[in-house]
């Protein structure tokens, strides 16, 4: 490995040709991730749990997020070396990383379903690549996504999540249906292979500069050496602080409110992921014409009232199965439309010293607090019962919002501390593209 010397990257998406192919690498490196994610922890569980595999087992399976979770602690590494310098330095971990776990999925198809031990090794293996080709590709859009092509760009990237939601997660439960478990998880691997081709066309070699001053030695120290810093991690911590004791607990109660067992099946996959892209479309769109800070304001306001009507069910003020359902869908269309927004912020909030470490540890911190609402939400159902769940999620909602926007006052009054001008203020009208 060689050390990565490189200058502030000229942003790609400067012309309509140059942001059009942009968004296509970032949807295809996106999309290459979201592939092996949702064959993991989407399609896996419930094709082991057909062919005997124990509960137990497969309920550690939930452990295969925790390499999405601790990798900020190697992304340093990814933003200060190069693995293969012919390569570039990003492309140069996409391409080793995406062969590496497209051949992990193929040799799945050597071990049986039951077989929970090789499935979770094979498992682990595969996330631990795809969480260095994560911050390899989150780096990557920060380094070229502008103030002018960022909602679009991030839009992309939830709209690719939601992609592999259907080739990773339905399509593999379709297809195991037709012509059994090898072929499936061969043609998986396969499919997993193709959104490679957006290395292709990634600008991966920054331009000299021997005016540019000194860069900075990517490290986790380094982003918290920056003024801001701690606020904008304490949004992070915030601002979805309530979404996972809703979303742990939604599909047992749905199935206990008396839902079909194939509607939610129907509402968490295709539906689901048609949500997503339109989610993601229109939140883009949003940010563009209303600004980030209103648009973050106005999705977690529309959050708590996905959650309200949960409680109201729950408490019999709101009944029937038409809420609870339309409550969920609802909540699927906002949730991507979060990701799109709380997304841009982290890459608005990311230096071109250390884009990838910087994008990372602020989406990690999101989703530990996501995992922990999560974890808790079981206990709490079974304690005091869906109805205080949902209220108390409601009323974290609530406090989340006017905390996150008090941090967000309080960023906008100080000049921009992780390096991109367009942050000066927060409220993002693009103006640029005017």
């Amino acid at each position: 490995m060689t050390i990565a010397k490189t200058s502030p990257a000229v942003r790609e998406g400067s012309t309509a040709a140059g942001a059009g192919r942009l968004y296509a690498v970032l949807g295809g490196l996106y999309l290459a991730q979201g592939i092996p994610t949702y064959l993991l922890l989407v399609a896996l569980p419930p094709l082991m749990r057909e062919s005997g595999a124990s509960r137990t087992a497969i309920g550690l399976f939930s452990l295969l997020m925790l390499p999405l979770v601790l990798k900020f602690a190697v992304a340093p590494l990814i933003d200060r070396w190069t693995p293969w310098p012919g390569l570039g330095h990003r492309r140069g971990w996409v391409v080793p990383t995406q062969l590496l776990v497209s051949a992990g999925i193929a040799s799945m198809a050597l071990v049986e379903l039951d077989q929970a031990g090789a499935l979770f090794a094979i498992g682990i293996c595969i996330t631990l690549l795809s969480s260095v080709q994560d911050i390899a590709t989150d780096g990557y859009a920060v380094r070229h996504l502008s103030g002018r092509t960022r909602p679009i760009g991030n839009a992309v990237q939830a709209g690719s999540v939601a992609l592999g939601v259907i080739v990773g997660g339905t399509l593999t439960l379709v297809l195991f249906d037709k012509i059994g478990w090898r072929p499936t998880i061969l043609l998986v691997a396969c499919l997993s292979l193709l959104p490679l081709v957006a290395a292709v066309w990634m600008k991966d070699k920054a331009i000299a500069s021997p005016e540019a001053p000194p860069r900075m030695r990517p490290s986790l120290f380094s982003f918290f050496q920056r003024p801001n810093a701690w606020m904008i991690l304490a949004f992070a911590l915030t601002y979805r602080a309530s979404e996972g004791l809703v979303r742990g607990m939604e599909g047992p109660y749905l199935v206990d409110s008396k839902v079909p067992t194939e509607w939610i099946g129907y509402m968490s996959g295709a539906a689901a992921a048609t949500a997503g892209l339109l989610g993601a479309l229109i939140a883009a769109l949003i940010i563009r014409k209303a600004g980030l800070t209103a648009t973050l304001i106005l999705l977690g306001g529309l959050r708590s009232l996905c959650f309200l009507a949960f409680a109201l069910n729950a408490f019999g003020i709101w009944p029937g199965i038409a809420i609870v359902m339309s409550a969920s869908a609802f909540q699927t269309l906002i949730r991507y439309m979060e990701l799109v927004a709380i997304y841009s912020f982290f890459m608005a909030s990311s230096s071109d010293d250390q884009p990838g470490t910087d994008f990372t540890i602020l989406s990690c911190a999101e989703l530990v607090v996501y995992l922990i609402g999560t974890s808790v939400a079981g206990y709490l159902a079974d304690r005091y019962g869906y109805a205080t769940l949902f209220s108390s999620a409601t009323f974290i909602s609530v406090l989340g919002i006017g905390l996150s926007v008090w941090m967000l006052e309080r960023i906008k009054a100080r000049p921009s501390p992780l390096g991109h001008d367009e942050f000066r203020s927060i409220d993002l009208k693009i103006a640029e593209a005017e």
